[in-house]
């Protein structure tokens, strides 16, 4: 039996175009990619990649991955996408959903609960904030300025994801020869985005969020301090807060208890 077949995996589009990934069995989580230079769902190795991420979560849920849609607008803002999210999960589902946003998935999700509340039944946001730190988006927005002059882009990535200059210079060099590999095929829509998450910022809204929430977050995250991950949870006013000591952006999301920790924050009956 091939992996697809067993997870029970389909590929096809909500409301506005929106791509997902569904596998697993169970009540719907939606998760919210993190950042995608395409608004399609992934192939090659990073599908193998998403999906060997989402197969622990997928033994309770049935989950959906979704992507931002394709032919955005360049004035897009992060209150548009969020709107289109909502409505999508409304005609798809028709009942409020548990999301889990990761990255600049994070990002969406959090807009989706403060501006749609009645979409969300509970919330996780992993690896993400209130706010996308300055350096961290402008390495977004030089990155995708550079991919829609049709320059090599990749690896204005590295600055902001590593804390050691060292580190970021020998990633930046690695990212320069990969960029040939991974450019977006729509760099405007990689540039829309980009630009409407260098203007998201919640703080302010936050207590607007009514969704029970889980904020996990990693001790060493280059793109949010650990500041950040807390704000963010002190502002909800139904909120838990996990930092995994030592690890990295993507290096919480790969934690041994990143599963558990979502999957029993789901599950429990709330007080």
């Amino acid at each position: 039996m091939s992996r697809d077949t067993e997870l029970g995996i389909i590929e096809g589009r909500l409301k506005y175009g929106l791509p997902f990934l569904a596998l697993g069995s169970g009540k719907p989580l939606i998760f919210l990619r993190w950042f995608s230079a395409d608004h399609a769902n992934p192939t090659g190795w990073m599908r193998d990649a998403e999906i060997k991420t989402l197969a622990p979560l997928a033994r309770n849920f049935r989950v959906y991955a979704v992507g931002r849609a394709p032919a955005m607008a360049a004035d897009t803002t992060m209150a548009d996408i969020a709107a289109q999210h909502a409505d999508a999960f409304q005609s798809e589902f028709g009942a409020a959903v548990d999301i889990l946003g990761i990255s600049s998935g994070g990002s969406v999700a959090l807009q989706v609960a403060a501006d749609h509340p009645a979409a969300v039944r509970r919330l996780v946001v992993a690896s993400s904030g209130y706010r996308l730190e300055r350096a961290a988006s402008a390495s977004q927005v030089k990155y995708a300025e550079a991919a829609a002059r049709g320059e090599r882009a990749l690896h204005h990535m590295a600055s902001a994801g590593f804390r050691n200059p060292l580190l970021a210079r020998a990633a930046a060099a690695g990212m320069w020869l990969l960029d040939p590999l991974v450019r977006p095929k729509d760099p405007a829509d990689t540039l829309a985005f980009v630009r409407a998450e260098d203007a998201f910022d919640l703080d302010g809204r936050l207590s607007d969020i009514t969704a029970p929430t889980l904020v996990i977050g990693g001790e060493r995250d280059g793109y949010y301090p650990p500041a950040n991950f807390r704000h963010t949870a002190d502002g909800i006013p139904n909120s838990h807060l996990i930092i995994y000591p030592g690890a990295s952006h993507m290096g919480a999301i790969k934690h041994r208890c990143f599963a558990p920790d979502v999957t029993g924050f789901l599950t429990t009956r709330q007080g």
